[in-house]
This record gives C-alpha cells, structure tokens and sequence, in this order.
C-alpha cells in the first residue's frame, strides 16, 4: 500500500493540495513490485491502467459494488458486475458512470433492507 500511498502525498489530511509539508518539497514517486515506476498520482494512474487496467477495473468495481451493497459479492451479482465493468470501460473510467452503473444495477435497486426480509426496489 505504500506506494499508492506516495502518489497521494500531495494530499493533505483533508483532501487540500500542498507542494511542501514542514517546509520540504513532497516526493510523490514511486514504485509498484512487478509494475514500473511513478512520478506523481497521475503517473500511477497510467501505471494501472496501461499494465493493469482489466484488474483494476474488475477490482474497483467488485469493492464498490460490495460496499454499495453492504455485503460481498455473491455468484448471482457476477452479471451485474459484468455490465457495471463494461459501462465503466466504455466511459474512461470514469468515477461518474462507476457510481451511476452501480446505482442502476439489479442488486442496488432491488437490495433488502436491513433488518427486513422483504425486497424493496429502489
């Protein structure tokens, strides 16, 4: 995680951006084992879509889909999940279509309620 980590150091602990922290020039380079190397969060944004862009599609949408859910994935989400990829894929990857296929999916719209056994769509 620490070079993820690096790429964001420009980021303070509210999302504000900085150049220098206690009176040092930030380093925001770094290197993912297997991957190449990264100058800036840009940079290792190319790095994992240019090397790794199918796993990282397919691992950010199945953990944003689960934390949308409230649970983990289960077999019967996999088609859902297939159709929230491909939007993404198809849209750049961006944040906006992510966040509106998932809301637009089978399992958001038609999740149980907690504490309830009845479906609810939504």
């Amino acid at each position: 995680m620490d070079p993820i980590g690096f790429a964001m150091e420009n980021y303070d602990g509210i999302g504000a951006w900085r150049d220098r922290d206690g009176g040092q020039t930030i380093d925001a380079s770094g290197e993912l084992p297997g991957a190449g190397s990264f100058e800036d969060l840009d940079g290792l944004r190319r790095l994992l879509l240019d090397r790794r862009g199918d796993a990282f599609v397919r691992t950010l949408s199945e953990s944003m889909l689960s934390y949308a859910l409230g649970r983990g994935i289960e077999f019967y989400d996999k088609p859902a999940l297939a159709q929230i990829q491909g939007r993404l894929t198809k849209e750049g990857g961006r944040s906006h279509a992510l966040v509106l296929a998932i809301v637009e999916s089978v399992p958001f719209q038609y999740r149980r309620p907690r504490n309830s056994g009845a479906v609810a769509p939504r």
